[in-house]
């Protein structure tokens, strides 16, 4: 049995709704709920999960917040269960749903917030199963600083489609390959029926498998607890230990600004780098960063990704899944390679209550696993995602170069206002071989929302274009994009960002392997355009869309929406 530590209610959070007469009313709603004196005299844990039957990702939440609930009671916590939103990606993706997604985010941590600090809890357990849950999810942990554990809800297990594994990415690119003729109906129905045969988050290293990397690098998770795959039952161990564990931080008082720092940020980053994660990352890592009040934005982020080299064999680009990864010896795996090969602070704190060193020190190295090479022989030497800059990105610009067979591109812009005109041109072939497509106003502001363009992406492969064209936009690109695809282009077109000034044949030169990112137009033709340049009216004049657009700020920051720990007075967990 685990130690039980008793508490002294009048040092937490929670003395202010269950200490004293006056709190007498509040108390008569625990006795409610069915909770005895001995429970309300406990500390209250939060249990938040983003369970809902949107999609796989979240189905299985709900069945891992009651493991959660047994190791915090085991250990003399009382838990609260409470749910949060999502959006997911894989449904909202092509249409205008999308532009709920990464506002999603900040909802999901505003409302952890709101949900503790309302009730007064004293500590928190987060599990979340779906792209811009996990890092949002993080971001309300770092915002109330209260002892806190992440917990992944787990990928999904692989399709099976003649004889090979497939995923969702397999289904988006399907699409093109329909569109051109390259595949039957039946086959694309059979193929939508067998890819996603589980519960769990899309099974690459698309944006969900990133994060929860990120979890484990940071410190957030318990090791090994991010590779089980969602539907397996050992699941509900790692969930019983992070009950157990935020007890043992309460305990400590050890809280996420003591785990997250700038040391462990630059850890996160390299885990993304060398695993060939999502671009995403460059964008939830400064939010992240921002929740702590440390200055590290996509700039920081792309410089610790050129230094890092790819190791992680998955896809897109690869050849595995985190399924794998996790036979392989999951994400500690990763880091001791990275560990071992100088590249990762072993001082860094975690939820363990021991240093990212001493959590390493038992991972052996599997010699029989070729998922996760030694930094000594990697697939290349630098990490699959990088920054950009240059005329065209001032701001900055992220691409995921694992795979590519060149990192360089020069062509005539191909400017579209929207994804949907994008998509559309596409779909009807009215693209030529060399053109960079330029899909603009779906920035943060602009979107607003910064939309996901996996459809797009996914159609250009299928069509087998995916090495003839390149295609740029100040919105985002899917963990699951494949090609010369560069996001996150700053300042955007509705700032009048340079991206806003493009006309159709422009000539735009990228060149990875330098970090440019140009239009070869002098600055005189710049400053002329910008005279008439007038952003694109919204469509979004009231309602949750209009409210984002009005606070968010650029993506080179992580596209945050408040001024962040940097102006904190006193932490939620400090009050």
């Amino acid at each position: 049995m685990p130690s039980i530590t008793v508490f002294d209610k009048a040092r937490l959070p929670s003395r202010n709704s269950t200490l004293g007469p006056d709190r007498a009313p509040h108390r008569s709603y625990y006795y409610a709920m069915g909770l005895s004196q001995e429970d309300i005299a406990r500390p209250f844990v939060g249990v938040v999960t983003t369970w809902n039957e949107a999609a796989p990702c979240n189905i299985a939440l709900g069945r891992q917040a009651q493991a959660v609930k047994q190791g915090v009671a085991r250990t003399g916590g009382t838990p609260r269960e409470f749910t949060t939103i999502t959006v997911t990606d894989g449904i909202a993706m092509g249409h205008q749903g999308m532009k709920s997604s990464l506002i999603s985010r900040e909802v999901i941590a505003d409302s952890i917030e709101l949900t503790v600090r309302g009730h007064a809890y004293d500590a928190l357990v987060g599990l979340a199963g779906c792209d811009k849950s996990l890092p949002g999810v993080m971001m309300a942990m770092i915002r109330l600083n209260v002892p806190a554990v992440f917990m992944y809800g787990g990928s999904i297990l692989p399709g099976r489609f003649r004889g090979k594994d497939v995923t969702v990415q397999d289904v988006f690119e399907a699409v093109g390959k329909h569109a051109v003729g390259d595949m039957s109906d039946e086959d694309l129905a059979e193929l939508e029926r067998v890819a996603c045969p589980s519960a769990g988050a899309c099974g690459g290293q698309f944006t969900a498998n990133t994060m929860a990397c990120v979890s484990e690098a940071i410190g957030l998770a318990l090791p090994y607890s991010a590779g089980t795959p969602a539907p397996l039952e050992a699941r509900d161990k790692w969930a019983e230990q992070s009950g157990e564990a935020v007890m043992n931080l309460l305990a400590s008082g050890v809280r996420p600004r003591d785990i997250v720092t700038r040391k462990s940020l630059e850890n996160a980053a390299r885990v993304v780098a060398c695993s060939g994660g999502s671009t995403n990352g460059a964008l939830h890592l400064p939010a992240m960063a921002h929740e702590a009040g440390i200055d590290f934005d996509l700039h920081e982020v792309a410089r610790i990704f050129r230094e890092t080299p790819y190791i992680g064999d998955l896809k897109p680009a690869g050849r595995y899944v985190m399924k794998d990864l996790a036979e392989a010896g999951g994400v500690p795996l990763l880091m001791k390679a990275l560990f071992d090969g100088g590249l990762l602070h072993g001082e860094c704190m975690t939820v363990t209550g021991r240093t990212i060193a001493e959590n390493l020190a038992d991972v052996p190295w599997n010699d029989a696993q070729d998922v996760v090479r030694p930094v000594s022989d990697p697939i290349t030497s630098w990490g699959g995602v990088v920054g950009l800059k240059g005329s065209l990105a001032p701001e900055g610009a992220m691409v995921k170069v694992a795979g590519l067979p060149s990192l360089k591109f020069k062509g005539p812009a191909r400017v579209f206002e929207c994804e949907e005109d994008a998509m559309a041109a596409v779909q009807a072939g009215k693209y030529a071989d060399g053109d960079v497509i330029v899909i603009r106003n779906e920035g943060p502001k602009g979107g607003p929302g910064m939309r996901e363009m996996l459809g797009v992406t996914s159609a250009i492969y299928g069509q087998g274009k995916g090495d003839k064209v390149a295609l740029i936009t100040d919105g985002r690109f899917s963990g699951a994009t494949r090609g010369f695809c560069i996001g996150h282009v700053g300042p955007e077109a509705f700032v009048g960002g340079p991206i806003g000034l493009l006309k159709d044949g422009d000539t735009i030169d990228i060149d990875a392997e330098a970090g440019r990112l140009d239009v070869l137009l002098d600055a005189d033709e710049l400053a002329a355009r910008r005279k008439s340049f007038s952003p694109k009216p919204t469509q979004y004049p009231s309602g949750t869309l209009w409210k984002y657009a009005q606070t968010v700020g650029p993506a080179e920051k992580g596209a945050v929406t408040h001024p962040g720990a940097a102006v904190e007075i006193t932490a939620y967990a400090d009050l």
